[in-house]
Formats: structure tokens, sequence, C-alpha cells
């Protein structure tokens, strides 16, 4: 009698659940793998496109006299995994506390960790993928600048800017590291921060709601956003496809959570969209810009196409239950990094359209090339014999000249006398 009560309950509700419980033996599976709890990661792009992710590391117990760590594992782009060890690991010193967030120079060179208690850290990264080797040096403007809830490096990497849970924000030019804006009233404290595609600018937003504008040259306030009384701007990105210059920022306006787009030319509100229709913890645009995701507080992931502005893929209880902490693209996949305290990190291949490989356009552009010349030789053989163009409809013929006698005189008159 239970068994019959039971197979017909067992609709898409229960193979919801299926699929539910599969995916949570799988993160539990990876989370018993890596060791400890993750707090931060990030990728890391290399040359020969060598992708790699670097993680940030708490010990598993409070209690626990093992210290925090910053692991980096290689990237299989084939299954889309990651390496089951690590290739290199440094420890922290038990003063510094645990990573907090991270940030990566774009020539993958170097990396800056902040940490809870030690302030920020900078890590060399030399060598090839099999025999990687990190250097911790010290950053003089910020060994005591405590802990900072995000840090950025311009696109074209002369900058880099931290934001405090102080409030404070500062941008320094890299590798000098010589101060271009230390103001400690920029906000309340700070939530987020992105550069523009062409460096010029910085955007930043507060725990608070505020968002504001710093010109990255030497410091200036450019603007604060515009907001309604209900409205708190927390998240913050640039476009970077190099056509739409638009600020996106993730906007909580009452009880809706809503996607608002910036014109930079201005900074007025454009509009906005409802993408993720939940509260974002966290926002990313991938390096070529044709894509902008949003994590969630409770483990969801959507990923928009910036052109049209439509949600192309969505992951609900990626992180079940968890907020996600860290979220970002791959630099040369479609895929994206997202990690949480919870569940460590996870890596998602994205369900969007392929991108086209460098091979597919030049077989495209042989293609059309070869197409042209039989197109060509086809006009040339069905042209006209002399001048090779063919003839319009309406257009009267060429004139026929007649082959005259050799004797005849080309003066048909003869010679006159005068």
């Amino acid at each position: 009698m239970t068994l019959q009560l039971f197979v017909p309950c067992r609709t898409q509700n229960i193979v919801q659940f299926d699929r539910v419980f599969l995916r949570f033996v799988t993160l539990f599976f990876q989370y018993r793998v890596m060791q400890g709890t993750v707090t931060c990661g990030s990728w890391i792009r290399r040359p020969e496109n060598l992708n790699l992710v670097v993680l940030g590391k708490s010990s598993r117990k409070r209690e626990s006299a093992s210290r925090s760590v910053l692991e980096i594992f290689s990237f299989d782009p084939q299954t889309s995994s990651l390496s089951n060890s690590p290739q290199v690991t440094y420890v922290f010193e038990e003063t510094e506390g645990e990573p907090v967030t991270i940030a990566v120079h774009p020539s993958g060179d170097d990396f800056v960790c902040s940490t809870s208690k030690g302030g920020c850290k900078l890590l060399e990264l030399s060598g090839q993928e099999t025999n990687l080797k990190l250097l911790a040096k010290e950053l003089p403007p910020l060994q005591d600048a405590g802990p900072q809830n995000c840090m950025a490096f311009s696109v074209d990497g002369s900058k880099f800017a931290t934001g405090g849970v102080d409030g404070l924000v500062r941008i320094l030019k890299w590798p000098s590291l010589l101060i271009i804006l230390d103001e400690a009233k920029a906000h309340n404290s700070v939530r987020d921060m992105d550069f523009s595609l062409d460096s010029e600018f910085l955007a930043s937003t507060s725990t608070d709601g505020a968002a504001r504008i710093w010109k990255a040259e030497d410091g200036l306030a450019v603007a604060t956003l515009t907001r309604n009384s209900d409205e708190k701007i927390e998240l913050c990105r640039f476009s970077k496809d190099g056509t739409k210059p638009f600020l996106f920022c993730a906007v909580q306006k009452g009880d809706k959570a809503v996607t608002s787009v910036y014109d930079i030319s201005t900074w007025k509100k454009i509009g906005y969209k409802r993408l993720l229709r939940k509260p974002a913890a966290i926002m990313s645009i991938s390096l070529d810009g044709k894509y902008l995701a949003l994590g969630s507080k409770d483990g969801d992931v959507c990923v928009a196409e910036v052109k049209t502005m439509e949600v192309s893929h969505l992951s609900r209880r990626l992180h079940l239950g968890t907020c996600i902490t860290s979220l970002e693209f791959c630099p040369s996949q479609r895929v994206v990094l997202t990690t949480s305290n919870e569940w460590g990190a996870v890596v998602t291949k994205l369900n969007v359209p392929a991108d086209w490989k460098e091979w597919q356009i030049y077989l495209v552009l042989v293609g059309l090339f070869l197409a042209s010349a039989v197109a060509f030789y086809i006009f040339f053989q069905k042209s006209d014999s002399f001048w090779k163009f063919p003839l319009g409809r309406d257009q009267p013929g060429r004139p026929k000249f007649e082959i005259l006698d050799p004797q005849y005189s080309e003066d048909a008159f003869g010679p006159l006398d005068m």
C-alpha cells in the first residue's frame, strides 16, 4: 500500500529533488577533496592561453592550529575542472589571519591578497605550470591597511585600487605604488569597485547604498550616481566590449532586485532590467564584455548577454543556501569560477552559444576567397569577348564593322581639286 501511494507521487517534483540531491553529493565530494574553507578565489591568465585558479583558504575549524593558505590549481579546458591537488601553496603566518579577497594583475605575473589581520600582501608567480613558484613581498602603503572588502587592477595594469571595511578608497600607480588617492571619508564601508575599460574611471559603491565615480589619473571625484530614496546601489561593473560605454549596477529597489544601466558620458541612469530577481551578493563581467553575471546570497548564478540583456544561463542552487563570495569569468573559456564558505570552489561551464575559434574564422575567409574567385571566373567567361563586361538588357550592341576591299581608299570621295 505504501508503495502504491509513493509511485504516483514520483512526478516532476521528485525528479527535480533527485537532481538537487545528486548536485549536493557532487559538491560535498568536491568540498571534502579541497580541505579547508574557501574564502576567496580568482583566475590567473598565463602565457600561451594557460589558465590557473588561486584559492584562499582558512582552516576548517576555528579552534584548529592549522594556518590559512593560498593554493594555485591548474585548469583543464577539456573537462572544465581543476586539478585534484594544488600546483603550489603559500602558508600565511598566524598573525596575518585569513585571506579575504584577491586581485590578479592582468599580466598574471603577480597578485595581491588582503587578509583579515595583516593588511595586503603581494605574491609574485613564476615558472611553468608543472614548476610554479610563489614569492611573497610586502606592500608598504598597504601593509597595515586592515581588511579590504574589494580590490581591483585597471585593465591596462597601470593602477591598483582598494576599498576598505573602514570606507577608505585608495588608488595607487603600479608597480611604483605612488599614491594617487587616499580618501578616508569616501564611504561608510566600501562594498564593491571596478575600473572602466580605458582605465580612466573608478566606480565604488558603499554598504549604505551610495556610489561614486573617481578619475583614476588624479583621484578627483567626478560624480555621485543618482538614486531614489528606496534604492541602494550595491555592486558595479563597467562594460568591457569597447562599443557600449555603460556602467552596470546591482540595485536593491525596495523589495525588488534590479540591474540598472548608467551612461558614463553623463552618469545618468538610462534604464534597468530584472535579471537575477533576488538580492545579488556579487557581480562580474567577462573579459570580452559579452556576458554579465550575478551571484545571489542563497547560491544561484545567472549570466546575461550584454547585447540583449536577456538571461542566457541560470544555475539554481549552485551553492545550496549559501552566499556566493567569488564570481569570475575564465579569461579564455565560457566558464565561471564561484566560491562559497560552505561549498568551496565550483567551476561551471556556461550553457551559451559557442564562440568562433580562430581556425574557423580563417576557414570562412578562405571559403569566401574561393567563392569570389569562382564567381569572377564565371563572370569573365559569360561576358562580352572584347571588353569583358556583360551588356545590359536594353543596352544596344556594339557596332559590327565590315571588312572592306583592300583597294578601297580611306577617302571615299577621292582627291578634290580646290
